[in-house]
C-alpha cells in the first residue's frame, strides 16, 4: 500500500473575456478495489454548482458552467489516495484464445471493445499482428508481447504529437508519448480481437526511472479470461501495479479527457497544467506544461463557440 499526494491546475487564459463557459470534468479517482480516496477538495474559479453524473463507462464525471465574462478558468484538484494494490500481480498467463472467444459471446461491451478503428495503414497494423502472434502461447502473453513491441519500436518524445495525432501518424514517425503508445496498442489489439479500453490517470513512480511523471498518464487494460481487466503500460513496459492511480476509461482519449468544454467568444486561448505529486517519504515531482495550438489553428479565425483545448497526456 502506499499514499499519494496529488495537485493538478488546469489553467485557461483568454486574450479577450469569454461567456457561457460549458464543462465536462473527470478528474475524480476510479472508483475501484485497488484505490482507495481519502481526501478529495475542487477548487473552480467562481464556485460555480457541479452537477455530478456517472457515465457509461462507469466514470464519476461533472459538469459546470460559468456564464459571466471571464479571462481565467482555474479547475484545481487536490486528491490523497492510498493505493491498495500489491506490487505483485497474479495473471493468468495459460488463458486461450478459446476462452477468450467464449467470454465474448453475447457480451456487447467486449465486442465492441474488440473492434479496431479504420485507420490508413491497417496493413502496418496487420504486419506487427503477423510479428506477436508467432507460436502465441495465451492471451496474456500476446498482450505483453506487444506492450513490448511498442516499448522497443517507437521513440517517448515530449512535444512531437498533440491530442489530435492519430495513430496512422504515430505508425510513420514512430514516436509519441503515452497517449500516443496506448492509442497505438488499442489499434493493434483490438486487430487481434482482445476487447482492450483506455485509461487516463497518474503514475506515482517515485523518481525510479519510469516515464511520464508529473502530468495525466495513459495506458491500455487489457481483457485476460480468468483475470478480468489488466492494466499495462506500453510507455514503461509494465504491468500496472501500485503505482498508477486510475480516473477514467473508456474507449479512447475522448472519452476520458480530463476537462472538456466550450466557450463563447472571439479570442485565443492559453492552456497550462500543473501537476504534483507527493510521496509518503516526502518526495515531491512536479511539472508546468504549457499547451499551444498547433500552427494551423494559430493562423485561424475562431468562431464565435469555441471548444476547451484539451491537455496530451504525457
Amino acid at each position: 500500500m502506499a499514499i499519494f499526494k496529488i495537485h493538478h491546475i488546469t489553467k485557461y487564459q483568454y486574450e479577450k473575456p469569454v461567456t457561457e463557459s460549458v464543462n465536462e470534468i473527470r478528474i475524480f479517482p476510479y472508483s475501484c478495489p485497488e484505490q482507495e480516496r481519502l481526501q478529495h477538495e475542487l477548487n473552480i474559479s467562481y464556485q460555480p454548482d457541479l452537477n455530478y453524473f456517472t457515465d457509461y463507462w462507469n466514470n464519476q464525471a461533472a459538469v459546470f458552467s460559468v456564464i459571466a465574462p471571464h479571462t481565467e478558468l482555474v479547475i484545481e484538484s487536490k486528491l490523497t489516495l492510498r493505493t491498495t494494490a500489491t506490487n505483485q500481480l497474479h495473471i493468468d498467463f495459460h488463458s486461450s484464445f478459446e476462452q477468450m472467444a467464449e467470454d465474448k459471446k453475447g457480451n456487447l461491451r467486449l465486442i465492441d471493445l474488440a473492434k479496431p478503428d479504420f485507420i490508413g495503414k491497417q496493413m502496418r497494423i496487420d504486419k506487427i499482428v503477423s510479428t506477436l502472434m508467432e507460436d502465441a502461447r495465451s492471451v496474456a502473453a500476446v498482450v505483453e508481447r506487444c506492450s513490448e513491441y511498442i516499448y522497443k519500436h517507437f521513440k517517448y518524445v515530449k512535444g512531437i504529437t498533440n491530442i489530435e495525432t492519430t495513430v496512422d501518424e504515430i505508425l510513420e514517425h514512430q514516436v509519441g508519448v503515452c497517449q500516443d503508445f496506448a492509442h497505438l496498442m488499442l489499434q493493434i489489439l483490438r486487430t487481434i480481437g482482445i476487447p482492450s479500453r483506455y485509461v487516463s490517470g497518474y503514475i506515482c513512480p517515485n523518481k525510479n526511472g519510469m516515464r511520464g511523471e508529473g502530468a495525466t498518464h495513459a495506458w491500455v487494460e487489457a481483457y485476460i479470461p480468468g483475470y478480468s481487466w489488466a492494466g499495462i503500460d506500453p510507455t514503461n513496459n509494465v504491468w500496472v501495479t501500485n503505482t498508477h492511480i486510475k480516473l477514467a476509461i473508456g474507449r479512447n482519449f475522448n472519452d476520458c479527457s480530463p476537462v472538456k468544454g466550450t466557450f463563447r467568444g472571439n479570442t485565443r486561448q492559453h492552456l497550462s497544467v500543473y501537476v504534483s505529486i507527493g510521496y509518503e517519504d516526502g518526495n515531491v515531482f512536479e511539472e508546468l506544461n504549457n499547451v499551444k495550438l498547433n500552427p494551423e489553428a494559430e493562423q485561424a479565425v475562431l468562431p464565435e463557440v469555441t471548444e476547451h483545448i484539451s491537455s496530451q497526456q504525457q
